[in-house]
């Protein structure tokens, strides 16, 4: 009897169920196709993303292949003369390769070749205070190389061997590098020659103030990316995926002195102009807009105009306070060290085209750039035995600094290293030179053309330090 009951039952059962299927088909389903409705126990490959049509992977070894040998490890040896508080500063964002804290102490490197008649471009903190620099390249071959000349400005250093035929890298275009861009570090981190990382490039036009230590008018406009950068990288290349220069890699910001997740390039935009004109006047033609900026009022689509020099190319070409520069050429301005980045590409003499927004209004204006003197003339840097015998590296004071510091000029000693002025004298790095014999000094030439005339004598050297405004020192030197 049980039997026939389960019997009955599971006929009962699936005839309602037959029957509710029926109904759902020939009443229901027409209705949710016609609503829209899919069914929900449907699934389709098609909701899943996928990559675009012709996407490929992301592939590092063409780069790499072509810039590793064009790449090379700088190695100084050096006598250390001074120490200040700057140098932890300095090793906070550059690591160990920026110490000298030993007296007979080494520092190493990366460098790039940029020309195949032996020329190399490094950063500057990684050469400074060198008594010999050594360059051990991609084949383990070693050479002794020539600092041709330095910009403090910029953080970049010119080295010369006597080589021909060698592996340089193809510049690239570091304005057309954008946020999100893959890019390659290449270096010597930890003495590891010809290492490789790689990383997307984080933020451009980047300000970190590292370089004002050096130097009266740095430069910093950086591109900043995650590709691991740690001592000994310093001056090594940052490379796009066509294994093209796009920057020379130059700090970190860390708490350790090793790589924390971020590092800093110069543009190679800014690197060229400072090469070629190293190579060529032993100094960088830097040009000059002529405008202040309110660096508070970087929100308002470009850079608010504080103040117009006298006898600029700004106040020739009629820029006035409270225009806004958007566009220097074609290239959008949204912070100063993007103005300084684009203003850095050209020298004293070149016109630019500049975008302003005046009362609402945009306007362009022509303006002829010039040097820090208030002309288009080619500034030399002369170059003589008896400067160089005093093992210094300098730069000429900026008329702001100069204004600050109510002096006409001066000479900053921004680098010693084994020459007269570090065997005779007590002066460290930041003495500004305003004199000597009571001849006055405004800038490098000045000193080159009084030293040459007082060759073979004795003289005082006078001048300031910065954080000492007020307190003039004179130094004994014989010539």
């Amino acid at each position: 009897m049980k039997i026939k009951m389960i019997l009955l039952t599971s006929v009962v059962a699936l005839s309602s169920s037959l029957a509710s299927l029926v109904i759902y088909e020939k009443f229901l389903r027409d209705d949710d196709a016609q609503n829209g409705l899919q069914n929900p126990y449907q699934f389709s490959s098609a909701s899943f993303p996928v990559a675009p049509s012709g996407m490929a992977p992301v592939d590092f070894t063409y780069a790499a292949a072509l810039t590793t040998p064009s790449v090379v490890h700088v190695k100084t040896t050096f006598k250390n003369t001074s120490y200040s508080s700057s140098d932890d500063m300095f090793r906070q964002f550059f690591g160990d390769d920026f110490s000298w804290g030993d007296p007979n102490g080494q520092a190493s490197g990366s460098g790039v070749i940029v020309d195949a008649d032996g020329y190399i471009v490094t950063n500057y903190h990684v050469v400074k205070n060198a008594d010999a620099i050594q360059v051990v390249f991609y084949d383990k071959h070693t050479a002794i190389a020539e600092l041709v000349a330095t910009d403090p400005s910029t953080d970049i250093a010119v080295l010369k061997v006597d080589m021909k035929d060698l592996p340089n890298v193809k510049y690239g275009d570091s304005d057309s590098v954008r946020v999100g861009d893959w890019v390659m570090a290449v270096g010597n981190p930890f003495d590891l020659a010809n290492t490789v990382t790689a990383g997307i490039v984080s933020a451009k036009g980047r300000k970190i103030d590292i370089l004002g230590e050096n130097a009266s008018t740095p430069v910093e406009s950086f591109i900043q990316t995650d590709a691991a950068v740690n001592p000994g990288n310093s001056g090594g290349a940052l490379v796009n995926l066509k294994g093209e220069l796009i920057g020379i890699n130059t700090a970190i910001a860390t708490p350790t002195g090793t790589f924390a997740g971020y590092s800093f390039a110069v543009p190679v935009n800014i690197v060229k102009k400072v090469v070629a004109d190293l190579k060529k006047y032993g100094i960088v033609q830097r040009a000059y807009l002529g405008i202040e900026v309110d660096v508070t009022k970087e929100d308002v689509g470009g850079v608010y105009v504080s103040n117009v020099v006298d006898g600029s190319g700004a106040k020739d070409a009629d820029v006035q306070v409270g225009d806004i520069v958007t566009h220097i050429n074609k290239a959008p301005i949204n912070s100063f060290p993007e103005l300084q980045e684009q203003l850095s590409k050209y020298g004293p003499g070149e016109k630019v085209n500049v975008s302003i927004i005046r009362n609402k209004e945009r306007k362009n204006i022509v303006v002829q750039l010039k040097n820090q003197k208030g002309n288009t003339e080619i500034v030399k840097k002369e170059i003589n035995e008896v400067v160089k015998s005093l093992g210094i590296e300098t730069e000429d004071v900026s008329g702001k600094e100069a204004e600050y510091y109510n002096v006409d000029g001066g000479v900053k000693v921004t680098g010693i290293k084994n020459g007269k002025i570090y065997q005779q004298t007590r002066i460290k790095e930041g003495f500004i030179i305003t004199a000597i014999d009571d001849k006055k000094i405004v800038n490098y030439n000045d000193l080159a053309k009084i030293l040459s005339d007082m060759n073979g004598k004795n003289v005082i050297v006078e001048g300031f330090y910065p954080s000492f405004p007020n307190k003039i020192y004179n130094y004994g030197l014989s010539l």
